[in-house]
């Protein structure tokens, strides 16, 4: 019998948390006819594999070479078995009745293509714990700008842990680009908010923050730090042209990568350094996302004036000067000389 769903567990080094993530998949209350769950172990060289094996052989154990969360999905892919798909991170762990929730909304709505929902944010180092959820369930697309910003409000829910996929959706993004060493969740986002997706306000998963993880790191720590924003900056290059791929236009692709974009690209600006041409290039994708209808003065402004600047001055001390720049509030002098807006 084919299962309803795959719980999909990504895992590498995760000794201490698997365990509590495994039961709690096995806590949800399905039957192995009704629920598939595989480990796909990305060549963890702690005691990954011994903690996995007392779960066997209920659990479908997958080892690989490590090379990161995409192809640990890809590896995964052509081994599960289940219509739905639901993704787990080795290092977080559902909240009771989480399975049951997202398949009764993909069942009685079969136009969507994905489920996502809140969740607990928890932080290891101090036991805290917030509970992030939308403010109400909402069903997003990508049918317009408008739609695609307000998806992008809400792109934080369907991350690994939260997103439950359709199987045919998720076939659109394998192979997934190995690049995406992590935030390999994002093209599957991106297929579910194309295809229609249905945000739960409900918290039905933990969300554990802690000193391994890839994506969520602490300020303070530089390596990890460029490592997020070097994977950001490649995921939203790759993002771009898969949208416009699955028919999304250029407009909506626009209304939701360029905002998360140009945040990232002057964190990584500012924060280490770049060429010139790069802060041009994201000053002006800011520019062009912010103003659709600006007015021939306000055009010069960016292209002479700030250009200039921006030529002028490395990176970190532009946006050294920017800063100062926002902070006495110049901007109203800007607008009342050059007038951003065409009437």
């Amino acid at each position: 019998m084919t299962p309803l769903v795959t719980a999909l567990v990504d895992t590498f080094n995760h000794e201490r948390f698997l365990e509590q993530a495994l039961v709690s998949v096995l806590d949800q209350g399905l039957s192995p006819s009704e629920l598939e769950i595989v480990v796909v172990d990305d060549g963890s060289t702690d005691q990954t594999p011994s903690v996995v094996q007392k779960f066997l052989p209920r659990v479908k154990y997958l080892r690989k070479k490590n090379g990161g969360q995409a192809s640990a999905f890809n590896a995964a892919f052509p081994e599960i078995n289940g219509q739905i798909v639901s993704l787990l991170d080795g290092d977080d762990w559902w909240a009771k009745g989480k399975l049951s929730t997202v398949i009764d909304a993909l069942e009685q709505n079969r136009e969507i293509s994905a489920v996502g929902h809140g969740f607990y944010d928890v932080d290891e180092a101090t036991n805290n714990i917030q509970v992030c959820v939308p403010q109400e369930t909402k069903d997003l697309n990508l049918e317009t700008p408008q739609a695609a910003g307000e998806a992008l409000l809400r792109w934080h829910f369907l991350r690994t842990s939260t997103i439950t996929v359709r199987r045919k959706a998720f076939e659109q993004v394998i192979p997934i680009p190995e690049q995406f060493v992590f935030s390999a969740d994002s093209p599957i986002a991106m297929v579910s908010m194309a295809r229609g997706v249905r945000i739960l306000a409900m918290p039905l998963c933990y969300y554990r923050r802690h000193s391994g993880n890839l994506y969520a790191v602490d300020a303070k720590n530089m390596a990890g730090l460029r490592r997020k924003c070097d994977m950001d900056e490649l995921m939203f290059e790759m993002l771009g042209p898969l949208l416009i791929r699955l028919g999304v236009s250029t407009e909506c692709v626009s209304a939701l990568l360029d905002p998360p974009w140009v945040t990232a690209s002057r964190l990584s600006l500012s924060t280490f350094g770049g060429s010139r041409l790069k802060t041009f290039r994201t000053e002006m994708r800011s520019f062009h996302s912010e103003y659709k209808n600006p007015s021939m003065g306000y055009i010069l402004f960016k292209r002479l004036i700030m250009g200039a600047t921006i030529f002028l001055l490395p990176p970190r001390r532009f946006y050294s000067v920017r800063d100062w720049y926002a902070q006495h509030n110049l901007g109203r002098l800007r607008n009342l000389v050059f007038r951003p807006r065409s009437r």
